[in-house]
């Protein structure tokens, strides 16, 4: 558990905030929370903050809930898990409901699908730019080829294999070849 002690309400704020409100997927989402929780506030150290990120990522099902959960932990206990939980899940799911009940509708309309197809461009960038956001702490000068070729192994190698095995070949590599320091 954290040494700073986060009053239950902000802690359930900053989560229907940021877990919420943050577009581009969970990658931004979680870029959005480290901001926060690790830069701003100082709540955790970046290497907690890593570790619940990197166990959340191997759990089944919704890996952001499972990462709100492991914060939550980490700076309260089991009420800041169940708090960060409800925080990043119910007023996600209204909004969600309601902009799909939206889309619904506005499907039928070539304007609106157009920009939909826009929007989910941008949502490709926006999602390539956060993961550098989360990795570019742990890449240094000398490891920086090291990662690019490991990203685009991996970009490559998704569209014929498992995400799964992709992952496991990741960590494969990362323990065969474990970084200097």
């Amino acid at each position: 558990m954290s040494n700073v002690r986060v009053s239950l309400l902000r802690l359930g704020l900053t989560f229907v905030l940021y877990a919420n409100l943050t577009f581009g997927g969970g990658s931004a989402t979680v870029a959005t929370i480290r901001r926060a929780i690790v830069d701003r506030n100082r709540w955790l150290p970046e290497e907690d903050f890593s570790h619940v990120f990197a166990i959340a990522r191997l759990t089944p099902g919704t890996n952001l809930l499972a990462f709100c959960c492991g914060i939550g932990w980490l700076l309260r206990g089991w009420w800041g898990a169940v708090i960060t939980l409800l925080a990043a899940s119910i007023p996600c799911a209204v909004i969600t409901a309601t902009v799909m009940a939206t889309i619904d509708v506005l499907a039928r309309n070539a304007l609106f699908t157009a920009g939909l197809r826009g929007a989910m461009a941008t949502a490709v960038g926006v999602t390539a730019v956060t993961c550098w956001t989360i990795v570019k702490p742990n890449v240094s000068r000398a490891t920086q080829w090291r990662v690019l070729a490991v990203a685009a192994a991996a970009l490559v190698a998704q569209a014929a294999i498992p995400p799964f095995y992709v992952l496991l070949a990741a960590g494969a590599v990362g323990f065969l070849f474990p970084r200097k320091t």
